[in-house]
């Protein structure tokens, strides 16, 4: 089969679209053939070596999230058959023709989607619905601050908090970042480069915050955080060492928490899939999540859809296409 290959660790050009054995599948595995695969900045992080993939999974190949068609099933597989349609959540090894995935990591494409959307879905609605719905417990009028509200992981949980009754108010580089999040449904956005959140928010504070940022931004967060608010880590990339108020975090009796998906079990990845179709998947076929799609490029482009994700300009996903 034709995927795209890491053929050293370094910058985008290191991406090669090259011939790998098709993998084979046993158990409750699918086999999927591949039509789009959606980027993410850890795909960035793999292919820089500073992220590997879990045991069994190609390290050479990245690729967190596809849509496709089922074109063979394992003998114990029982939800899905052969010549569905599905998206999967994987732990590497999508930019490729075929993966085998286990079935309970699957959800069928929604109604009315496109693979290039289907593709957008996995990662992004099982990170956000895992931490801020499970671990940060947003409820509907509550407020959720999203650092970073352009990126994938932004989209997705501006539209989510929004058609689940909450208030959103999201961190942005530009003006014209923080208007398109408007358009998807964010009752306000700060601009950090031009404004303080901190100053910002102080006075009314929020109940929840979704942070991928960590360093400076935590006492910030602590200090903007209501009564038994619920600060959520998903990243660190202005540092993960960071002081912290203890007696603050007591008095207002907050929780401070975080996760990663990609190497968790797959008893958790397959309860997870059971909630976001129960409770994601009717939002999208209303009409009321939709997937926001920035740019698609061929699987042969992979090393320049690697430097758009890179410069960090876009709104929405980046998506490979066959």
């Amino acid at each position: 089969m034709k995927e795209v290959l890491i053929t050293k660790y370094g910058a985008p050009d290191v991406l090669k679209l090259s011939e790998y054995p098709t993998p084979g599948i046993s158990g409750d595995q699918v086999l999927i053939e591949v039509k789009a695969a959606g980027l993410n900045r850890l795909d960035i992080f793999q292919r820089e070596g500073n992220y590997p993939a879990p045991p069994g999974v190609p390290q050479e190949i990245p690729g967190l999230e596809v849509s496709g068609t089922i074109v063979q099933c394992g003998p114990d597989v029982i939800e899905f058959k052969t010549g569905d349609t599905v998206c999967a959540l994987l732990g590497g090894g999508g930019y490729a023709e075929y993966v085998s995935v286990r079935e309970g990591q699957c959800l069928p494409v929604p109604s009315g989607m496109d693979f290039t959307g289907a593709a957008s879905l996995p990662e992004t609605v099982f990170t956000v619905w895992s931490n801020v719905f499970q671990r940060g417990a947003l409820r509907s009028g509550e407020r959720l601050l999203i650092h970073g509200g352009n990126s994938g992981i932004g989209i997705t949980g501006i539209q989510l908090a929004h058609a689940l009754g909450s208030e959103v108010i999201v961190t942005v580089g530009s003006e014209e970042k923080g208007r398109k999040c408007l358009e998807l449904g964010a009752d306000a956005y700060i601009n950090y480069k031009t404004q303080d959140f901190e100053q910002e928010l102080q006075e009314k504070g929020v109940d929840v915050i979704l942070d991928m940022i960590g360093g400076s931004y935590l006492s910030k967060n602590v200090n903007i955080l209501r009564p038994d608010g619920r600060l959520v880590h998903i990243n660190a990339v202005d540092g993960s060492h960071v002081d912290l108020n203890i007696p603050k975090m007591m008095q207002k009796r907050l929780t401070i928490t975080g996760s990663t998906l990609r190497s968790r079990e797959y008893d958790f990845k397959k309860q997870l899939a059971k909630e976001v179709r129960k409770n994601v998947w009717p939002l999208i076929e209303s009409g009321k999540f939709k997937p926001v799609i920035f740019k698609t490029f061929p699987f042969s482009e992979a090393a320049e859809a690697h430097r758009l994700l890179e410069e960090s300009t876009h709104t929405g996903k980046i998506v490979l296409v066959r």
